[in-house]
């Protein structure tokens, strides 16, 4: 499932403050768009990736996910580096709560078999995160980060017209705050 975003516009909408400047206020941000500070050529993995090649591919290029593609392009999911450092925790019994002689479990089936899977999984399929939030590469910086910190995501996909174009993370906004746009003062 692929979830894109108009804070801006859905907060408007709502009646909600959406955080843009006031008239006469000074932006750094004023004009300067995701597809501005986005790499284009973004590191994909397909369903059938291993999960040992995805770690490869973060190692070397230094990244922190890689979006899941399918044969045209489309975001079908991500892996980042908490789905593969989930991998390495111990595997707890699903919870339950004990009531009288019997126990009453807390979590379905389905769920815990999802959980075992994440974690003994061998490719992308088995570990990826299916939500992804994506962006469009005309959205402003700030709905960008409103989107980052609101949904508490780091790698987020650039789409438009349904295909991924690059992607953006906290290093790029981070990276583009140390150029000019604000000075170390």
């Amino acid at each position: 499932m692929t979830t894109s975003t108009d804070v801006p516009t859905e907060q408007a909408e709502r009646g909600l403050p959406t955080g843009r400047s006031e008239p006469g206020r000074a932006n750094a941000q004023e004009g300067l768009r995701v597809r501005d500070i986005m790499t284009a050529d973004a590191v994909t993995a397909s369903v059938d990736t291993s999960v040992g090649r995805i770690a490869q591919l973060m190692d070397k290029g230094s990244i922190s996910g890689v979006p899941v593609v399918d044969e045209t392009g489309r975001v079908i999911g991500i892996v980042t580096d908490f789905d593969l450092v989930v991998r390495n925790t111990r595997i707890d019994p699903p919870p339950f709560l004990p009531l009288l002689e019997g126990r009453i479990p807390l979590e379905t089936q389905g769920h815990f078999e999802r959980r075992i899977r994440h974690m003994v999984g061998t490719e992308a399929r088995d570990v990826m995160t299916e939500e992804v939030w994506t962006i469009g590469p005309d959205e402003s910086i700030e709905a960008l980060a409103e989107l980052m910190v609101g949904k508490r995501v780091n790698l987020v996909p650039v789409v438009e017209a349904g295909r991924l174009l690059g992607v953006v993370s906290r290093a790029d906004v981070v990276r583009w705050m140390t150029k000019d746009h604000w000075p170390a003062s």
